[in-house]
């Protein structure tokens, strides 16, 4: 009889998850399908055909797709190549707390191939749940004066090392990193900072005392463990997350994913300095013939030519940094602006940071097992935007990144207690 076997069968989204059929004909081959349902209708599925052993037994850990979304032993590779039925859909958990992602496995002969919902029944089926909180994970809504977001706390007494979680400047809140964090033992603030609840939907200028007052409201939390803070920001976020380590001494540790060394679009404004955006190329911007549109040009004539008065001066920040690039961004040529930082760090005699950069990772670099989002339409800009990446080495970078990202910011911001003995 055959049987499919996935474990954990319950789990948070990235957490490894062990799949096995068994009871196959001896190098039978079969195809395996991933589903997924997101809450707003939308359909996500990947395939792979495999090769059962002497045994009658396909094992993902060992065995290796012949073919499908992807090609090779990849263990996880069915949860990071599912693929949007509407083009162009990106995969964002919205309820982080109340339900999981449902993932549906099924087996198929060989001879099936899924191009139609006529397709016949599976041989053998089951249900995955994705968690985006651990049990005990509390969500507090922040609206503290003019902040607006949301704080998750661990389960567990005592004090928690507190990171605020910035995202990309179209707006809203972003709430499944930060759930994530505090799943692994961080009180992660998710903070909005345009378009959300009250806050302004369009932003003139970024005020830098919006965000000194989330870092202070953390501090001040009794469940935070001080003295300092991190920083776990990408794209436009990160442009705000670096200024945040240049002008808070709060600030101790800072993740930058794929985001610039100067700023984007429009001023920076703190304690009365107004710090201008980086001019722009618009005539440079290029849109493929699928009409989506590559940004990283846009910036980059200009950042190769201008004077130094135009990047944030990183060596300034006391606290340490964790630039994490994707080679392969077609937002931003972030490759060339983490360069362009290190080296300023090295000329003032800094050695205060880390630099992981992965060859054929995009912008989005999310957490393991997140499916690869390419390209995706802004509705607030009426464009489809590409962000770039492979599928393979993307969900490589996901994977490493992520641990590293937690060892970084449990090594900066856990103080080291010494034995006086």
């Amino acid at each position: 009889m055959i049987q499919l076997t996935a474990t954990p069968a319950s789990a948070l989204v990235d957490e490894p998850v062990h799949i096995r059929a068994t009871g196959l004909t001896p190098f039978q081959i079969v195809l395996l399908q991933a589903s997924l349902e997101d809450e707003m209708g939308n359909l996500f599925h990947s395939q792979a055909y495999y090769r059962a052993n002497e045994v009658g037994e396909v094992d993902l850990e060992h065995a290796s797709s012949l073919g499908g979304d992807y090609v090779g032993v990849h263990p996880m590779g069915l949860f990071w190549s599912l693929k949007p039925e509407k083009i162009l859909t990106r995969l964002l958990k919205r309820d982080v707390m109340n339900s999981p992602f449902q993932i549906q496995l099924k087996l198929y002969n060989s001879n099936v191939i899924l191009i139609d919902n006529a397709s016949p029944a599976p041989n053998v089926s089951l249900t995955l749940e994705r968690w985006y909180a651990a049990p005990g994970v509390t969500r507090i809504q922040v609206r503290e004066g003019r902040l607006r977001g949301v704080l998750f706390l661990p389960p567990g007494d005592g004090c928690f090392p507190g990171v605020i979680d910035l995202f990309g400047g179209f707006g809203g809140l972003t709430e499944f990193r930060a759930s994530l964090l505090a799943s692994h033992g961080f009180a992660a603030l998710a903070l909005a900072y345009r378009d959300y609840e009250d806050l302004p939907s369009k932003l003139e200028k970024v005020d830098l005392e919006y965000f000194e007052e989330a870092a202070n409201f953390l501090l001040r939390h009794p469940k935070v463990l001080g003295p300092g803070i991190g920083i776990v920001s990408i794209c436009k976020g990160a442009e705000i997350g670096l200024s945040m380590a240049i002008h808070l001494k709060q600030v101790t540790a800072t993740v930058l994913i794929n985001g610039p060394n100067f700023i984007l679009e429009i001023p920076q404004v703190y304690r009365g300095q107004i710090h201008q955006p980086l001019p722009i190329s618009p005539q440079l911007l290029s849109i493929s013939a699928l009409g989506l549109s590559e940004f990283q040009h846009i910036f980059e004539a200009t950042r190769a030519k201008a004077n130094q008065t135009f990047f944030l001066p990183i060596e300034k920040a006391q606290g340490h940094f964790l630039f994490i690039v994707g080679e392969d961004d077609k937002n931003i040529n972030t490759k060339a602006c983490a360069k362009q930082a290190t080296e300023q760090l090295r000329r003032n005699g800094k050695k205060n940071w880390t630099l992981l950069s992965y060859p054929g990772a995009g912008h989005l670099i999310e957490p393991p097992y997140s499916p690869l989002c390419c390209a995706s339409q802004i509705s607030s800009l009426h464009l489809l935007v590409l962000w770039g990446g492979e599928v393979i080495p993307h969900a490589a970078a996901q994977e490493h990144s992520w641990k590293e990202i937690q060892k970084f910011l449990r090594k900066h911001l856990i103080p080291v207690v010494t034995s006086r003995l």
